[in-house]
């Protein structure tokens, strides 16, 4: 498990990730997102619903495979059919959390809740093989 928590434009995010650890193929996946969520006043609960399961998902991509691969000046995967973003298959369960606040008025809530789905996902992958993790796309060290 690994937790990471932010803030942005007045609205703040807290996730927890937990990963599962294939030590004979040497990789990971995630398995759930658990995320709270609080923008102030929640004006339509449905449509943030549906921004947070997106900026959820758009975070999973850098940490988990999105890249921009170079080699001689050149980008290897400069076409979208190489460019690996996250397909519906690739989806941890979600466990979302809105938090309402009438007393606050509505604020950010449109990159917010992306903020903490690396961070989260790099520090379960840490305290799973007891190495910290520093670049994205995440990856386990080469086994030894």
């Amino acid at each position: 498990m690994g937790l990471a928590c932010g803030t942005e434009k007045g609205s703040y995010v807290a996730a927890c990730v937990e990963v599962k650890i294939d030590r004979e193929r040497n990789q990971f996946s995630v398995a759930r997102v658990s995320q709270v969520f609080e923008c102030g006043a929640i004006v339509n609960p449905g449509n943030l619903l549906a921004q947070v399961q997106g900026a959820i998902v758009m975070g999973l991509g850098p940490a988990l495979r999105e890249e921009m691969r170079f080699e001689g000046g050149k980008m290897l995967n400069a076409a979208f059919g190489k460019y690996h973003v996250p397909r519906i298959d690739d989806l941890p369960e979600l466990d979302i959390h809105l938090l309402n606040r009438p007393d606050l008025p509505s604020s950010g809530a449109g990159e917010t809740p992306l903020i903490a789905i690396a961070p989260a996902i790099a520090n379960a992958v840490s305290r799973a093989i007891g190495q910290r993790v520093r670049e994205m796309p995440i990856r386990l060290p080469a086994a030894r």
